[in-house]
């Protein structure tokens, strides 16, 4: 049997996705509780073991991505706020970082202590087009060199003093890495480069020092941030699909959206964005989720008016109750219920701040009325009765008041296969097998797989329980 496993290692739950490399179908799944308190790899190996088993899988090839222990922290340091600040803060989401701290100028003694307080697994050091400005890239260089900056840093600025300052860094003994600039003249944003180093140092540096897992093994078996996997499986999508694309991954702590949109026109117009556009985007809502963010989710929808006064109040006390307990499963009809409904309006304000732009930094949004396709994603999706989760995504194709522009006739799906985060395992070795996994998500014709908390599943076996994760 030719497959590849395929594993993300989230921050609750491991999941785990048996793929058939030649049909490209999926044969089994499984979905454990994360063991971060212990070991991630206690859990990892009982998810894969509950997916195979049975399975003459022999010495099929691993593929993991990982959010677990907070994934990827990272802080920009730029020249201006709305120009390589905001370009760098744009390549960070792409690359699946949660961007944290964003530094505009020259550092000082203050701006240094801000940059540090903010805990980032990973510095992205921007600045200048190329053949521009180099005064604020070198000095904010200098600044990290003398302060005995120990984390790891990826150099992405004007490409004239670049070597000087990768140079400078190395004698210093800050662990650096080159990469180009991320935006090499005004207008254009180039973030390939400056992603790929992200994901290198993530590798190299992060997952082993978030001490995850005792020894080398879990280290070497990862391949990446878990949102980047994600993007790479949604461009794998979009590519496919012909046409834009939007998703919107409803978690315990976090809302994510990408949005993949065809360039047109506005890339070279007199309108266009200084920092430039990135037409594949990603943006996090770290106040918007269904367990630990799940009053922020009903502070913002009642600041959206999408909660009148006598809804909040019951929503508050639910959505503490499962901040409190972010294992917490619903029981019965009535707390499923609520469990849509929080994942409604996460949605929803998610979806308004990544259109209107306040997320991804861009001042005229993103223009979304040409998305064929609405995916939704996150286990509060997946493992909801699919009316529940057809009326999530039926509300925020239906939000009119959002000020935001409205898909005209996007199709929404759910990603209850969980094959985004396996495509984008898989799209660089076996990109026929990605590109087949993806169609799934396109309405190709395919025999469901169950899916099951707590042991692997075939198809035809009934789910086991409900999960948040």
């Amino acid at each position: 049997m030719n497959v590849a496993i395929c594993a993300d290692v989230g921050s609750t739950y491991t999941k785990v996705a048996v793929v058939d490399l030649d049909g490209a179908g999926l044969v089994s799944t499984a979905s454990l509780p994360t063991t971060v308190g212990s070991d991630v790899l206690r859990g990892l190996d009982a998810a894969v073991a509950a997916a195979t088993a049975g399975l003459p899988v022999g010495d099929a090839p691993w593929y993991v991505c990982s959010s677990a222990g907070g994934g990827l922290r990272l802080a920009v340091v730029g020249y201006e706020q709305l120009v390589t600040a905001q370009a760098g803060r744009r390549v960070g989401l792409s690359a699946g970082a949660n961007v944290v701290y964003v530094a505009a100028g020259r550092l000082g003694a203050a701006e240094l202590a801000a940059v540090r307080a903010a805990r980032p697994d990973v510095l992205l050091l921007v600045g200048g087009t190329d053949g521009g400005d180099a005064e604020t890239l070198t000095h904010n260089a200098t600044r990290l060199a003398r302060a005995r900056w120990r984390v790891p840093v990826v150099l992405a600025g004007n490409a004239e003093v670049r070597d000087d300052l990768f140079s400078m860094l190395v004698s210093a003994k800050v662990p650096v890495t080159v990469a180009e600039n991320v935006l090499p003249r005004i207008g254009v944003l180039a973030p390939a480069g400056a992603r790929a180093a992200i994901r290198e140092v993530f590798l190299r540096h992060v997952i082993g020092g978030k001490r995850l897992s005792r020894g080398p093994r879990f280290p070497r078996l990862v391949r990446a941030a878990t949102p980047d996997a994600v993007l790479t499986g949604v461009e794998l999508l979009a590519d496919t699909l012909g046409g834009d694309l939007a998703v919107v991954d409803v978690g315990g702590a976090t809302t994510d959206v990408y949005s993949v949109l065809t360039p047109d026109e506005r890339e070279s117009g007199p309108g266009r964005e200084v920092a430039g556009s990135l037409w594949r985007a990603r943006t996090v809502e770290g106040d918007l989720g269904v367990r630990w963010s799940a009053p922020g989710v009903v502070r913002a929808a009642v600041e959206e008016r999408l909660l009148d006064a006598a809804e909040a109040e019951v929503l508050a006390a639910a959505a503490r109750r499962r901040a409190d307990d972010p294992a917490y499963l619903p029981a019965g009809g009535a707390e499923r219920a609520t469990d849509a409904r929080l994942a409604a309006l996460a949605a929803t304000v998610a979806l308004r701040r990544h259109a209107r732009g306040a997320a991804t930094g861009e001042r005229a949004g993103r223009d979304l009325r040409d998305v064929r396709l609405l995916v939704g994603s996150g286990g509060v999706l997946r493992h909801a009765a699919p009316a529940d989760a057809a009326g999530v995504l039926a509300g925020v194709l239906a939000d009119y008041a959002g000020g935001w522009p409205l898909p005209r006739a996007a199709r929404p799906v759910v990603d209850v296969e969980y094959v985004l985060a396996a495509a984008g395992l898989l799209g660089a070795e076996q990109p026929a097998a990605a590109r087949a996994l993806t169609a799934r998500l396109r309405g190709a014709g395919h025999a469901p797989v169950a899916r099951c908390v707590g042991g692997a599943v075939r198809a035809g076996r009934p789910e086991c329980r409900d999960t948040p994760g």
